[in-house]
Parts: C-alpha cells; sequence; structure tokens
C-alpha cells in the first residue's frame, strides 16, 4: 500500500500533534478579529436560531462480517468510510476519494450534508450512521467538520475522525468564528456573497452563495479556471445558522482524530486549523499548496490520510 509520504510528495510535513504534553483548550485569541469579520458575524448572529435540542446517543449497532483488510488482526471487521461535504459543495465533491477508496476494496459512502444548521445538519448524518453495521471511518470537510464533530458524539461505532481542511469546534464554539484571522471570509459580506430568502427558514436566517470571484479566487484556486466556474455554478446554497449555531459536543475529545491541512487554503486558514488539531491531538499532515477544495484537486492526496485512519481500527 503506498505511503502516505510518497503520495503528498517531499514537501509534506507529517506529525502527530498526539505524542506532543496535552494542552488545555488552546486560546484562538491570537487570531485577531478584523472590523468586516466582526460586521459579518454581527450580520449572521441576528440570522441565528436556538438550536433544538440534542438527540439521544445512538445504540450501537452489530458488526457485519465484512472482508478482512490487509494487515487487520483476525476477526476485525472492516470499517466502512462516510464522507460528509461542507457549505456551497455537494457529495460530487468526494468523488476523487470515492473512486481511489473503493479502487482499494473499501465500503465507502458519501452523504449529502443540509446545510441548514449545525445542529439539525449533524442529527442527519447521525440517523444516516444507525444505517451503517461495523465500525465507521467519518470524515468532514470544511463545515463538514464541524458536523462530524457533533455526528460522532456517543456513537461508540465511530472509531476514527478525519478532518479536511475542516473546522473541528469545541463545545459552544461556531463554524463561523474559527475560519481565522486572513480567511477570505473576512471581507465585507456584500462583496462575498449573494443573498437569497429560503421557505421555512427560521428568524431572519438567509441562504448565502458565494459570489463569483471569492469562489474561483479563493474557495477553488489551485483548480482549473472552467472547473472552477463550474463548480461556482453549481454550488449548493448555505443558511446563515449552518455558521452560526453552537457546537453542543466535541467528539475529538474521545475519539482519534487525523487532520489535513493544505497550506494554500484561503477559507480556514492553515494557522486556525493547526491550533485546532493541535487542541485535538490530532495526526497532523500538511500538503504544500492546493486550496479549499484540495479533495477535488488532489484527491490521492487526502485519501491516503484517510487509508492511514482506516487502518487504525482494530
Amino acid at each position: 500500500m503506498r505511503s502516505v509520504q510518497k503520495i503528498l510528495g517531499a514537501g509534506a510535513r507529517i506529525t502527530d500533534s498526539r505524542a506532543v504534553a496535552p494542552l488545555t483548550r488552546p486560546s484562538f485569541a491570537r487570531f485577531k478579529v478584523s472590523a468586516p469579520v466582526a460586521a459579518f458575524v454581527l450580520l449572521i448572529t441576528s440570522a441565528a436560531v436556538a438550536p433544538t435540542p440534542d438527540a439521544m446517543a445512538v445504540a450501537s449497532t452489530p458488526v457485519s462480517a465484512n472482508r478482512q483488510a490487509p494487515g487487520r488482526s483476525p476477526g476485525a471487521a472492516r470499517p466502512t468510510v462516510v464522507l460528509v461535504h461542507g457549505a456551497w459543495a455537494d457529495t460530487s465533491s468526494w468523488s476523487g476519494e470515492v473512486r481511489a477508496l473503493q479502487r482499494a476494496g473499501h465500503t465507502v459512502r458519501a452523504v449529502a450534508n443540509p446545510l441548514r444548521d449545525l445542529t439539525s445538519d449533524a442529527q442527519t448524518v447521525r440517523d444516516f450512521l444507525r444505517t451503517v453495521s461495523g465500525p465507521v471511518v467519518l470524515v468532514g470537510h470544511s463545515y463538514g467538520g464541524s458536523v462530524i464533530t457533533n455526528a460522532a458524539a456517543g456513537d461508540p461505532d465511530v472509531k476514527a475522525l478525519v478532518y479536511v481542511d475542516a473546522a473541528a469546534p469545541d463545545v459552544g464554539e461556531t463554524t463561523g468564528q474559527l475560519s481565522g484571522s486572513g480567511s477570505a471570509l473576512g471581507g465585507d459580506p456584500a462583496t462575498l456573497y449573494d443573498r437569497s430568502a429560503y421557505p421555512g427558514a427560521p428568524g431572519k436566517a438567509v441562504d448565502l452563495y458565494l459570489k463569483q470571484h471569492v469562489f474561483v479566487r479563493s474557495f477553488a484556486s489551485d483548480l482549473p479556471r472552467d472547473t472552477a466556474d463550474r463548480l461556482w455554478a453549481s454550488q449548493r446554497a448555505a443558511s446563515t445558522a449552518a455558521f452560526m449555531t453552537p457546537s453542543k459536543a466535541a467528539a475529538w475529545k474521545t475519539i482519534p482524530s487525523w487532520y489535513f491541512i493544505a497550506t494554500g487554503d484561503r477559507i480556514i486558514v492553515p494557522a486556525s486549523q493547526r491550533a485546532m488539531a493541535k487542541r485535538a491531538h490530532s495526526k497532523i499532515t500538511e500538503f504544500p499548496g492546493g486550496s479549499h477544495l484540495t479533495l477535488i484537486s488532489h484527491p490521492d492526496a487526502v485519501t491516503s490520510v484517510i487509508e492511514d485512519a482506516i487502518r487504525s481500527v482494530r
């Protein structure tokens, strides 16, 4: 099986923050919030609504008699990989990883993330996990990282979390707080988003679409221009409530985690991702360059990190 280093290239750095002395809730105060960011938070905070109460933790599902992965202990079930996409994307963003994982013989599912609010989005994924027998490696990209952080809480079948250019909030934090200083989302909201009402929106929540120049230059900056334009045209809207719903759980406190960080990410800046990864004691892989959509531009690099998490499941 190819090594992570071989696929990522000589420039990639792989570290294991679990070997570092435990941290006591690192402060994000050093990521100074600019006036435009504060304005954005104020704008979308008005759209936030009180989240619904957490659902009961799901009961453990029976382990299926799946095929054994190479090098696994006798009797160990082969895990299912469940992929959760982020905002302004859909399940097709995982196409490269699905293809590579299936080719390697893994069972993989990509779940549609509603992008409505963190509590209900996490419940959607949690309900899907009830249909999966045996151990699970749960993977989240971008806002999907916040979703898996909540969906995995209390589920004994989730054995590993993988964050891909993602947010990993602590209890009480919102996704909107974690982009970091210098994020392309820190400008004037009027220059970043097209806004649209949607039926049944709670409070003053609205749908946000990234403007074309933001999507092409910052969100998909390492993709060919025609590909970026196509993805911009087909993006799924995300509700303002999704970014401002406080996290109710932090599954990374009890479940081993892996963190893929593209150094060219302009949406959730690498410094913010490193801080979240270190406090989660994640195994960190830094990919030189890339963008917020490295999962599309370099799926093999992302797949290698997922496979590393798969190999950890015993």
